[in-house]
């Protein structure tokens, strides 16, 4: 039996020491604290961890892990249901407070609140923090009390308020039980993949709370200067490349706030100064994202804007989708962006807005179909981002995009990876077509096409689609739904 004052801390997507709410708080109440993650894909409704996910957790747990033991702590692993589980830990340790950070996913908001009413009867201290938010979203409404549709006037509203709170230290050392209870192996939740195909990750990520802090440092000493111009670039490192440590909690919004604040006073400069709140808009819409999941939890599955449900979509379109999945549309730019993905589980967001346009309004795919896809491919799927994305180019959601905004790959390519150089490296077949020719290749003269070794619809496919007949047919699908 423990000592009479023992804190269960429940790991979750806040897989750091470092500015993590509930764990500072177990320390700072003193006696033993034991931290515990529990797998249980079974109680996160529709939206279990994808297969890139699983990967990155089992690497972040792993790190995790390490770090506690150097507290003179460890971390314990089950499976099972949570509450049971929890419980049952109590039972076992003689625990009498229970603390943990919010999530804000619908499923995991119903099991949470059942968790906590529950529990309250059983210990004497239950409570969860925000843990991966600037601002808690359900206290960020209009005047009216609604909650924001619009994320120009969220953002207002959002600075309105007092400046997030700077980081909590991570603590020194972690008092430990007199006894630890019984942990399964991390190997044992089987969440690397059978068939190694995750080497392109290994090569592009350091999963975990050391991993992030090196990113976030490569950032604010790098690309955050030219972040307002290079952000777009996808041939270039322009970006924070902290999504997925930010989804798995590695690293908090607030460490990565302050930080850029303290770089902008180093700095000094007003080229840097607009970056620098470029990218703070950016955590904005991660802010959004989360706000708009809490206040219309349907949206995972089901549009926003009612009119939406009956938009008629394409029939027969499991060979469109193949296609688009395996990078092989004909079209330089969104291959290039899908291949990344499956690469490396992450892709940029700029590629990301165009190859789901594509899907969308090229294909006339459902965008549940997309969103699905980046959801067992991305390592930084994230609900609520995701399901914002996703709905803001099908132009179903919250300041979506218009439906008639429709990307011309073609243009986009030409525009954002101006030398081809980012599709050179992901479509090596095309390596050697001219900067000219790279972002449509079916329009290069047949003497260019055989000089680069490209045969189309042989060694690269011709467009699956045609982009003015597909422009026509998704404008028209629009009208339908006006009419309807």
């Amino acid at each position: 039996m423990s000592s009479p004052r023992t804190s269960i801390v429940w790991f979750r997507n806040d897989l750091r020491l470092a500015d993590q709410p509930a764990l500072a708080a177990a320390a700072k109440r003193g006696g033993a604290v034991i931290p515990v993650f529990i797998w249980a894909p079974e109680e996160e409704g529709a939206w279990a961890n994808g297969a890139a996910s699983r990967w990155w957790l089992h690497q972040s747990l792993s790190d995790l892990g390490e770090r506690l033991i150097g507290l003179g702590s460890k971390l314990i692993i089950r499976s099972g249901q949570s509450l049971a589980t929890l419980r049952s830990l109590i039972e076992q340790t003689g625990a009498d407070a229970i603390f943990w950070n919010r999530r804000y996913e619908p499923a995991i908001v119903k099991r949470d609140t059942t968790i906590k009413e529950t529990l309250r009867s059983v210990v004497a201290h239950v409570e969860s923090f925000n843990g991966s938010c600037l601002f808690e979203p359900v206290h960020i409404k209009n005047q009216q009390g609604d909650p924001y549709q619009v994320f120009t006037a969220f953002w207002r509203a959002c600075m309105k308020q007092q400046e997030p709170a700077r980081p909590l230290s991570s603590p020194r050392q972690l008092p430990a039980p007199k006894q630890w209870p019984d942990s399964e192996s991390l190997e044992a939740l089987r969440l690397e993949p059978v068939v190694d195909w995750a080497t392109g990750m290994r090569v592009m990520w350091r999963p975990g709370e050391m991993g992030a802090k090196r990113q976030l440092k490569r950032f604010t000493s790098g690309a955050c200067a030219e972040y307002a111009e290079g952000r777009d670039l996808p041939d270039r490192e322009g970006t924070s490349r902290l999504s997925p440590h930010l989804h798995f909690g590695e690293i908090s919004p607030r460490q990565i706030w302050h930080a850029i604040r303290k770089r902008q006073g180093d700095a000094g400069e007003a080229a840097f100064e607009e970056s620098a709140e470029t990218y703070l808009r950016e955590l904005g819409w991660r802010e959004f994202a989360h706000h708009l999941l809490v206040h219309f939890p349907q949206t995972p599955s089901d549009p926003l804007r009612e009119q939406y449900r009956t938009f008629p979509w394409a029939r027969q379109s499991g060979e469109m989708l193949r296609s688009w999945q395996r990078g092989q549309t004909g079209y330089p730019i969104v291959d290039a962006g899908m291949r990344e993905l499956w690469a490396t589980g992450w892709m940029h967001n700029r590629v990301r807005m165009i190859v789901a346009s594509f899907l969308v309004k090229h294909l006339l795919i459902d965008w549940r179909e997309g969103a699905a896809w980046f959801w067992d491919t991305l390592v930084d799927a994230d609900l609520a981002n995701n399901t914002l994305g996703w709905q803001w180019v099908a132009g179903c959601g919250a300041d979506a995009a218009p439906y008639f905004r429709i990307f011309n790959p073609v243009l986009q390519g030409r525009k954002f990876d101006r030398g081809g150089d980012y599709v050179r490296k992901w479509i090596p077949e095309l390596k050697a077509m001219p900067t000219k020719w790279i972002h449509a290749p079916w329009e290069a003269p047949v003497a260019e096409l055989t000089k680069a070794g490209v045969t189309l619809g042989a060694s690269y496919p011709a467009p699956i689609v045609d982009h003015d007949w597909a422009r026509k047919r998704a404008l028209a699908a629009l009208e339908q739904v006006k009419q309807q």
